[in-house]
């Protein structure tokens, strides 16, 4: 990415189920959920959505090897994604162990992301 315009962040938890892919996709909604950018096309080569480069960091507690950065991407509507992802966030007790949520233990994952936006 050449040029950053903007830089969003956000987080996500799954608080039953241990599903670090769920907790990064949901960090990475927080960052954009309230996002409006109407002149972004205009200062896009050729005034292009397509044109616009997206990358997202995120950073994920445990189970970076179950990450599914295939949904992650598919979080992002327009440009073209690329997903960095770093040791990071939180996993701490929920208090309880639901099997029926599928839960293993009783850890909840937290995902911190940082979107950025740019050409």
């Amino acid at each position: 990415m050449d040029k950053v315009l903007f830089i969003q962040t956000g987080t996500g938890i799954d608080v039953h189920g241990q599903d670090v892919t769920k907790a990064a996709v949901r960090a990475v909604e927080n960052a954009i959920w309230s996002n409006s950018m109407p002149g972004i096309e205009k200062i896009l080569p050729e005034q292009k959505l397509d044109n616009m480069k997206v990358n997202v960091r995120v950073a994920v507690p445990l189970d970076r090897e179950k990450l599914d950065t295939k949904q992650i991407k598919n979080a992002i509507p327009y440009g073209t994604v690329t997903v960095d992802v770093t040791d990071g966030g939180m996993a701490t007790s929920s208090g309880i162990m639901l099997e029926d949520k599928n839960d293993e233990n009783d850890l909840m994952y937290m995902v911190n992301a940082a979107v950025e936006v740019g050409y």
